[in-house]
């Protein structure tokens, strides 16, 4: 059954931090993220989908946005563009701003675990659901994310609690 508008705004309103800060993380830019985002809204709309609970419907919409991301880097036209670069869309603090950075140079394959397991709270079992990988796939993508992150940040002299 197609949702009423109220409920597809409801739905919006619930999801789209999440939704944006995933399509963020893995396009790494604003406008492919706005992209992915309206991607993944359009997709909710069209299927009709219905959901067993509330972690259902998040994950749902996670691996959604993952894979709006990948096809939309599959396209032709991103095989052959290079990005600009682009500004990160709010003015976080400057320790922030760098971890971010960090965060956002590393391969999607990293940064995508990372995200989820930090920002999203998701565990490693979750985690490997929604990608569809082993939870011990996601255990060593978690290792060797931290592992980059760290040595990239001390590489650029970032002090992350160190005193």
């Amino acid at each position: 059954m197609k949702p009423s508008e109220i409920e597809f705004r409801k739905t919006i309103e619930k999801h789209k931090d999440s939704v944006y800060k995933v399509a963020f993380s893995y396009c790494k830019n604003k406008h492919d993220a706005d992209d992915a985002f309206q991607e993944v809204f359009m997709r909710y709309l069209k299927t009709h989908k219905t959901f067993n609970d509330e972690k259902h419907e998040k994950a749902w919409f996670i691996r959604v946005t993952i894979n709006v991301c990948k096809s939309l880097y599959r396209t032709r036209w991103f095989r052959k563009t290079q990005p600009l670069d682009e500004q990160i869309p709010y003015e976080p603090e400057e320790e922030e701003y760098e971890l971010l950075e960090s965060v956002m140079s590393l391969n999607p394959k990293y940064s995508t675990p990372l995200h989820l397991y930090y920002y999203e709270g998701y565990s490693v079992r979750e985690i490997a659901d929604t990608l569809s990988i082993s939870e011990t796939n996601v255990q060593t993508r978690l290792y060797r994310a931290r592992k980059q992150l760290k040595q990239q940040l001390e590489e650029d002299g970032f002090n992350y609690g160190k005193k």
